[in-house]
Parts: C-alpha cells; sequence; structure tokens
C-alpha cells in the first residue's frame, strides 16, 4: 500500500431508513442473521478455533427466550494460555513495519462498510438496537478502524522536536507488549473494535474478552480479521462472565487493560494493576472509561424546542443506556414549568416495541438491569414527582421493556440525581441561577459529558470554563460523539479521560523511546 493513496479521513455517513431500499436492506439483513440463530462460536487461541466444555447463550433481550450465539466460557487456564499466545506473537508482529498494521485495519473497515446490514441486524438481535442506534454503531466501527489507521501514519512518522548539533536524533513510539481488551455490552462493535484496532496498529498483541451481552459482535469481527489476513496470535478471542475477565485483567503477564464498563469493575482493576509481582518488570498501564451521570443545562434565554429535543434524544436514545446519557436535566427557575410540560408531551409520545420493527424505544440489556432499572425508578417515587413512564411495559419474560420515565422536583443529591442508572430515567432539578445550575452540574463524582442550552454567548463561554465535564456541548445533545471531531473521555470517577477517537488516544498504547546518534 501506498500511503499517499490514502485520503483523509471522513466521518462515515448515517443511513437514511426511509430510503425504500435501505430498508429493504436492512429487513433482509435482519432476515438473512436470523437464519443463523444459536449458531455456535469457537474463542480463537493462537490462530486455533476450540470448543470448550462449558457453553453460555447470549440471548435476544426483546425475546428472552431466542437464543443468538452460542459461546464457551474460558477457564483461567485457557485466558493464560491466551495471553501465553498473544505473547510468542509480540515479537514478529510488533516489528512490522506501521503501513502493514494500517493495510489491515484499513482492510478489515472496507469489508464492513460492505456488510454495513449485516452488522446492523446483529447489533439489533443481540443487544436490542433500533437500526438508526445499529447504523451509527456500525459507522463509528468503521470511523475507528479508518482514524486510528491514518493516526498510526502519523505517529510513525514522529520526530523530536530540534536536531541537537553534533547528533542525529529519533523519537519512536514502541508498543507496550500484551493487552487485556475488555469492551463493554452497549457499544459492543465499535468500542470493542476500537479498543482493539488502536491496541494492534501501535504493534501490540491482545486478549479480546468482550461482554457476554455480546459475545456474537465480537466473535464475527475476529472473522473479519481472520479474513483480512491477520497473523494468528495476535488477537485472541476468549468469552465468559467475571471470573474469565479477572483472571485476564489481574494476570501479572498483562502489559496494559483497556476497559469500558461500570465504574466499580474499572476501579477494582486499575487498583489491582497498581500492584507489581515478584518478577514483574513494568507498571500495568490503565486505560479507563467508567459511566457518567450526565447532565443538561437549561437556562430561561435558551431554545425551548430545541432543548426539549435534544434533552429527550440524549436521554431515552437506546434506552438511556449510553455512559454519556443524559439522566438529570436542571432547568432555569423561570421556565422550569413550562420544560417539564414540554417534556411531558414528548415522552408521552415515544414509541416502546421491538428493535427488529425500529421503534424508538426498545427493551433494557437484561434481567439485571430490568430488575436495577425498576428499582431506581421506585426510589425516585419518593425522591420526586412522577411525570410520565415509571413501570414496566412487559413481564421480564417477554422482553425487558420499561416506559421513558420522567421525575420532576428532584434534588440534586438524591440517589437519581446522584448515582448512574443506565435505563431510560430522567431526573429534572430546578435552578435558581446560573451559579446554581453549575454548582449542580459539577456536583457529582463523574465527570463524562454535558449540555448547555443558552442564548447567552457570556453563560456559553463560563460553561466552557466552569462545566466540569471531559465532552461539553453547547446548544446541542450530550450524547454523539462522533470520532476525530469529539474526542471523548471523562473527568473524575468517569475514567482516565482517554480521548478515544483523538489525536493522542494512540500514544496511551505505545511507550515513547528516545534516541541519539552522535555524527561522526
Amino acid at each position: 500500500m501506498d500511503i499517499t493513496s490514502i485520503n483523509a479521513f471522513t466521518n462515515e455517513p448515517f443511513t437514511d431508513f426511509t430510503d425504500a431500499g435501505n430498508k429493504r436492506g436492512m429487513e433482509a439483513a435482519l432476515t438473512q442473521a436470523r437464519e443463523h440463530l444459536g449458531q455456535v462460536y469457537p474463542i480463537i487461541i493462537g490462530g486455533q478455533h476450540l470448543h470448550l466444555k462449558t457453553q453460555f447463550h447470549s440471548t435476544n433481550p426483546a425475546k428472552p427466550a431466542e437464543v443468538v450465539g452460542t459461546h464457551f466460557e474460558a477457564s483461567a487456564e485457557d485466558v493464560q494460555s491466551a495471553i501465553a499466545a498473544a505473547r510468542a506473537a509480540l515479537p514478529s508482529w510488533s516489528r512490522q513495519p506501521a503501513i502493514a498494521r494500517v493495510k489491515l485495519l484499513l482492510d478489515a473497515a472496507k469489508i464492513i462498510r460492505e456488510r454495513h446490514f449485516e452488522f446492523c441486524a446483529w447489533l439489533t438481535l443481540e443487544v436490542g438496537k433500533n437500526w438508526a442506534e445499529a447504523d451509527a454503531d456500525v459507522g463509528e466501527c468503521i470511523d475507528f478502524l479508518e482514524f486510528y489507521a491514518r493516526e498510526a501514519l502519523k505517529l510513525d512518522g514522529t520526530t523530536t522536536p530540534i536536531q541537537y548539533p553534533g547528533e542525529k536524533n529519533l523519537l519512536r513510539y514502541v508498543p507496550l507488549g500484551v493487552g487485556a481488551v475488555i469492551p463493554p455490552w452497549n457499544f459492543p462493535f465499535a468500542i470493542m473494535a476500537g479498543m482493539t484496532a488502536a491496541s494492534i496498529v501501535t504493534g501490540n498483541t491482545v486478549v479480546l474478552k468482550p461482554s457476554p451481552d455480546a459475545p456474537t459482535l465480537a466473535a464475527r469481527f475476529l472473522e473479519v480479521l481472520e479474513e483480512v489476513g491477520l497473523p494468528a496470535g495476535v488477537v485472541n478471542l476468549v468469552q465468559g462472565g467475571p471470573e474469565t475477565g479477572r483472571a485476564l485483567s489481574e494476570s501479572p503477564e498483562i502489559n496494559f487493560i483497556c476497559f469500558t464498563g461500570s465504574k466499580k469493575v474499572g476501579l477494582q482493576i486499575h487498583e489491582h494493576a497498581a500492584k507489581v509481582f515478584p518478577g514483574q518488570r513494568f507498571i500495568k498501564r490503565t486505560i479507563l472509561e467508567l459511566g457518567g451521570k450526565d447532565a443538561t443545562i437549561v437556562e430561561a434565554d435558551a431554545d425551548l424546542d430545541a432543548a426539549l429535543d435534544g434533552t429527550v434524544a440524549a436521554a431515552f436514545g437506546f434506552n438511556g443506556q449510553k455512559c454519556s446519557a443524559c439522566s438529570r436535566v436542571i432547568v432555569a427557575d423561570a421556565v422550569y414549568d413550562a420544560f417539564c410540560d414540554g417534556l411531558k408531551e414528548r415522552v408521552e409520545k415515544i414509541v416502546s416495541g421491538t428493535p427488529e420493527s425500529n421503534a424508538y424505544m426498545g427493551p433494557v440489556i437484561n434481567q439485571a438491569a430490568y430488575d436495577r432499572v425498576l428499582g431506581y425508578i421506585e426510589t425516585g417515587k419518593n425522591e420526586g414527582t412522577l411525570v410520565v413512564g415509571g413501570k414496566a411495559l412487559k413481564p421480564a419474560n417477554e422482553g425487558y421493556y420499561i416506559a421513558p420515565t420522567v421525575f420532576r422536583d428532584v434534588a440534586p443529591d438524591a440517589r437519581i440525581a446522584q448515582e448512574e442508572i443506565f435505563g431510560p430515567v430522567l431526573a429534572v432539578i430546578r435552578s435558581k441561577s446560573f451559579d446554581e445550575a453549575l454548582e449542580i452540574a459539577n456536583n457529582t463524582e463523574y465527570g463524562l459529558t454535558g449540555a448547555i442550552y443558552t442564548g447567552s454567548r457570556e453563560k456559553l463561554d463560563r460553561a466552557r470554563e466552569e462545566f466540569h465535564v471531559g465532552n461539553l456541548y453547547l446548544n446541542r445533545k450530550c450524547t454523539g460523539a462522533m470520532v476525530g471531531a469529539h474526542p471523548f473521555g471523562g473527568f473524575n470517577l468517569s475514567g482516565t479521560d482517554s480521548k478515544a477517537g483523538g489525536p493522542d488516544y494512540l500514544t496511551l498504547f505505545t511507550q515513547a523511546k528516545s534516541i541519539a546518534e552522535k555524527r561522526g
């Protein structure tokens, strides 16, 4: 591949499903995917496809009895074998020219682009995304592959700021070694592929352990990597739950851990990574994205229709199951009642139904999430005034459907205003001044995303300085970060602010080596 033939990065366009051809394409992909429901997928260690003794199933959250894929749970011994395979593949892979690794990512992006609807269909079936949410997930996956490929070339071409007189000075970014990649279920294609791609394009090898709620998507991504010629052992796939993940992340032979998920698990990983075991000769690096309790501020001088539309989209898109989702809206006293009335009107019009039918809202991911969100709703009934929703739409055995729920008159320190719910629940909080609104917005242990709607230049400028989040949006919703435009990662206990999709992300997977040669 000629470097000069690689065009500048552009984001993948969204699909217009009102177009009859696209609609037929998605329907056909769903039909085709259904023909493969229940398929058995091996784990992959050192290029070997292995069937193990213990099986588990991923299921359709819209139809919990329906098996999407059958997978094998890796034991601690299997995890160790995968780490050993990654370690064996590291010398050869790390010495590959950067352009060879870049070509692999670009070839994978091409295949996924050609099979876009197919992967959308699997996202709909395995995690319950409607067509638009699935389309955005696949598009972001392609964006990560394309963006990190180009960023890897830039990193490979890094030079020192100056050439010291009498010397030849070089700065090389070399891989960390063997990494554990542990992605979440809510963006099981984009984040999974993005973290894996960032690891391998910089010369590392990895053991990938996807969420047990989304193992099929990872297995199908590995099929793409094998199709484009990824050498054996560079990416090893193990499946399983917390015990499998713990065996991987706590191994003293892992150089880095890239994790997206809950604050609780992420902090456990971070704590354990700080321990140095006998014989360990490196400090284990953690790259963590851990969630949020994201707020939107609505001032009296805002465009209320825009603020309402943005708040509803950010709160209830993919059923509120985004770490960037708006779960608190802080509304100026002068427009508080009007805003609450507008919320009620809009939320009552939200259509809930099966993701396959492309309903706006579908199910939450599993029984545990269903029970957790309903528990928070009961808490909310004692902490605020129910505006709309507040109930399950179906028994759990018929799908994990919960009505989009809004509570008003919520105190800033209430549980539903402080704790991450990760479901379709929105708390409305009244503010008496802009100073108070900022204070409320910043008064959580998180700091991932935030938004503000106002017509005041002064307030926008103050928000830039005083609204303490990693991703701040002015007069637009707080979800929908685009690769390249909105490098993504949060402050406080939202993670290590790794800024996925940004210009410095790949440096997290490398270490810089400065080389000086005296000239003769």
